[in-house]
Order: structure tokens, then sequence, then C-alpha cells
């Protein structure tokens, strides 16, 4: 190692790797330090429950991975990330046993809405998907890391995307849609009224029609595993079992890069109370399953789905939503999001057997056990599941946070998803990557464009980097 550095990155999720990556690909001198004994953060693969079952403790398939300008940019196929896809990338099952579907067909998709609401969402989302690459890039690049390349196209985008998910889904007049989408908007665990969550919901279908949402061969550990490859051929190094508790723990470096939580980078760099506003969301409760078989999904299409959305209606989804995150109680028919990676990736466990992966919405550092509420409700879709269980490994916000720091209180957005957090974060500022110490940077979801494995966090605080590198 260098007498000193030109960057250390401290955190080894999905976003630290990326922003090292960029530094180094740039010909700086760039090191990681991670706290953990594995790289991986919020993309990592470990047997939780039985051998041979391999699961992801916590982001398990990747709309956003797959489709990042950033991933997209970096030779990661290479160092052993591959994309799978099930038939279905999300069905979104009823209790009347048929289900609604997100399929990278926009006709497939608008069809299983029903007549009335078919031309509704195709007219809706066709217009983007013509541009999404554009689009993608330059929604992901947002605020001023890079001009717009189509700011008309993202105008449009921001008068459909920016007023409430409830306002968008007016344009529908049955259930179906209305549901598929209200679930939709709950990936980010923000309620249906809240600024912006239209756009949410948007991004995560036109992802789907665009390339899917896939998993990643052999679980999400292998985007990591890919970043630090490449990075380590670039002559990056990265340090495992390296807690950092103050910059003085570092080697000396031109830049310091914090793919961590805006407390712990308060503390480490001494910033005081510069991110106290910053507001944390509500938690998850998330159980990992080893299965005997398939999930016995009623409706045909969930069988086939790598992603399932679970709640009956959209003002079900809703008043989950506001029990978590408003009411500060533990909804008795939660809103589940489920992933079925084996179906795409039948080595994730052995022969005839499955893992599944599934959670709840609780309020923030909620310590209960919503286990039974969560199988009463695959139940209602999935009778006979409990038959199915061999073994099950649940997390709720206090496990959660001991395995990744960045999630306060099982907060897996690393942040409250409402209001104009949502987009200004960690603080309202056109350039949120910068702290008060001119040396110090933050990369983490925590930062636009927020939640996911994507890297692009990553890759636009290494733009902030590299431009104070050049100046210097």
């Amino acid at each position: 190692m260098p007498s000193m550095l030109d960057a250390v990155v401290v955190g080894a999720g999905p976003n630290g790797l990326t922003a090292a990556v960029e530094l180094a690909r740039r010909g700086f001198s760039v090191a990681v330090f991670e706290a953990r004994d594995t790289i991986g953060g919020g993309a990592r693969t470990e047997e939780l429950t039985l051998p041979g079952f391999r699961h992801d403790p916590c982001s398990a398939a990747h709309p956003l991975g797959i489709n990042s300008p950033a991933f997209r940019a970096l030779p990661l196929e290479r160092y052993g990330l591959e994309w799978l896809h099930a038939d279905l990338p999300m069905a979104h099952p009823f209790p009347d046993g048929t289900a609604a579907v997100l399929s990278r067909s926009v006709a497939e998709t608008a069809a299983s809405f029903g007549p009335r609401d078919a031309g509704a969402y195709r007219r809706l989302v066709q217009p983007f998907l013509r541009h999404w690459d554009t689009l993608a890039r330059d929604f992901m690049s947002l605020p001023l890391t890079a001009l717009p390349r189509d700011p008309v196209t993202l105008a449009r985008f921001g008068l459909v995307g920016l007023p409430p998910s409830t306002w968008l889904m007016r344009r529908f007049r049955d259930e179906r849609a209305k549901t598929l989408f209200a679930g939709l908007v709950a990936h980010v665990i923000a309620p249906l009224d809240g600024f912006a969550t239209g756009a949410i919901g948007l991004v995560f279908a036109l992802a789907a029609h665009a390339r899917g949402w896939p998993v990643a061969r052999g679980g999400s550990q292998s985007v990591s595993d890919a970043l630090a490859a490449y990075l380590k051929d670039l002559g990056g190094t990265v340090h495992t079992d390296y807690e950092v508790k103050r910059l003085d723990d570092l080697p000396p470096a031109r830049a310091y890069v914090f793919d961590t939580s805006p407390t712990a980078l308060a503390r480490i760099a001494g910033l005081g109370r510069y991110y106290d506003k910053y507001r944390y969301g509500p938690g998850v409760f998330k159980i990992d399953y080893a299965l005997d078989g398939p999930v016995p999904w009623t409706a045909r299409e969930p069988r086939v789905a790598g992603t399932v959305q679970i709640g009956a209606d959209s003002a079900e989804i809703g008043t989950a939503l506001r029990a978590a995150s408003r009411e500060g109680r533990a909804p008795e028919r939660p809103f589940l999001i489920s992933v079925q990676p084996s179906v795409a990736d039948p080595g994730r466990a052995p022969a005839g057997k499955h893992v599944f992966w599934v959670y709840g919405h609780v309020p923030h550092a909620w310590r209960g056990d919503l286990t039974d509420a969560i199988e009463r409700q695959l139940e209602r879709y999935a009778p006979g599941f409990r038959d199915r269980v061999l073994a099950r490994a649940t997390a709720g916000p206090p496990e959660l946070a001991a395995r990744n720091a960045n999630y306060i209180g099982g907060d897996i957005a690393s942040g409250a998803t409402c209001g104009l957090q949502l987009l200004l974060r960690p603080k309202p500022s056109l350039f949120p990557y910068r702290t008060p110490h001119p040396a110090v940077f933050i990369c983490s979801s925590a930062t636009p464009p927020g939640p996911g494995v994507h890297g692009m966090s990553g890759h636009n605080a290494a733009k902030a980097v590299w431009r104070r590198l050049r100046q210097s």
C-alpha cells in the first residue's frame, strides 16, 4: 500500500465497491475497508437454514441491478455475474385464485389487468419505455451529477411521477391494476399518498419491461464478488474484518468515501450533529425458508414468477403501510414481498427443494414476531405452505441492524423514503455526496438515487470524488 492513497472507501457493499471501481478505473489508488469478515453489504448470500440452501439475507431480485447504468458499463460478466430470469418477473395473486402479472411484455401485463385498464396501462408506460435507457440514466443520476441527456422525457416523467401514486392510480378503473401498482410502490416502504411515489411504481414497471427482474446465479453475493474481483484487477485492495471507529483508524488518503449510514459517518468523521435531521423509516420482518418443494400457489402465474407480491387489494396494502410507517404498529395483514430464487436458479437448493424469501413491514426498531401473520397471509394464496417448510430463519429489525449497520432500526432503505427525503437525501443539497469535511464523502443508499443494489450512489459519489482529486 502506498504511503498516501488517493481514496479510502469504508464499507464493501455494492455502492462502496462501485465507487472504488470507478476511481480505480481512472487511475486512482484505492483501498476498501469492511467491518465484517466478508464483503457484500445488502448483496450477500449465506446458508441461513440448512446445508445446501443458499439464501440472500437482504436483496434477492435485482430489477435496478440489471438496468443500472453503472453496472452495465462494467465488465462484471467476466467476473462471474450472470443474470437469471424466471418466466415472469413478478406476479400478484388475488384471493379469488387469479393473478395480475408484471411481464417483460407490456401487452401481456396489460391483458392481466382486464379490458377496462389494458389501454390505460399501455398509454402510461409505452412513451417512457421507448426512451428507457436514457431516462434511467437521467433519473438515477439525479441530482446534478450530470446534465440530463433527454430533459424533455425526464420532465414528462416528473409530471406523471412526482404526484402521489394514489393520483396516478386514478387512471385505472379496476382493482387489479391498482393493486399491482400499489405493491410496486410499497417496495420502498413508502405510504401510497406520499410525494413522488408514482415515480417509484413507474420505475419498477419500466425496469421489468426493459430487462426483467432477475436474480444473480448463485446468489446476490455474486454481484459483490464480481465488483471486488474487478477492483483487484484494477489494482485496488479490499480489507475485511476491519472496523473503523474514527478517521485515524484509516491509512492516510486524499479522500475518504463512506458506504455507511449518515449517523455512522458523522460519528467516525467527527461531523457532530450534521445529519441529526436525517430520518430513518419503518423496518421489516424477514423470513428465509428452506422448502421441501415449490410454494403451492393457487394461481398459476406465481408458480413461474421470480417475485410475488401479496396483498388482497390496494386498500389492504395501504392499510399495512400506514400501520408500519405512521401508526407505529405491526399490520394484522402485512403486505408481503417474496422472492423465489430457485425458480430461476435451481442450484440454490438441493434437488427438488427450494429457497424462499419474504418480508413484511413493521415499525422502526420493532421487536415483535411477525412469523404467524406472514404465514397466515401466505396460506391465503398458497394453502399448505406451512407443510412445505423444512426450516426457517427469521430476522426482525434488531437482527437486520446487527447484520448490516446501515439498516438502522431494521430500515433496509437506509432512510425514510417519504417526503422530500425520497429525492433529497441525506440533506437537501445539490451536492449530496459531499460533507462539511472537504476530504470526506458519502456514497451509501442514503444518497440519491436511494435504496437498491444498483451501485449508482457509488457511481455518482465517485464523480464528486474524482473532481475533487483532480483539483487538488
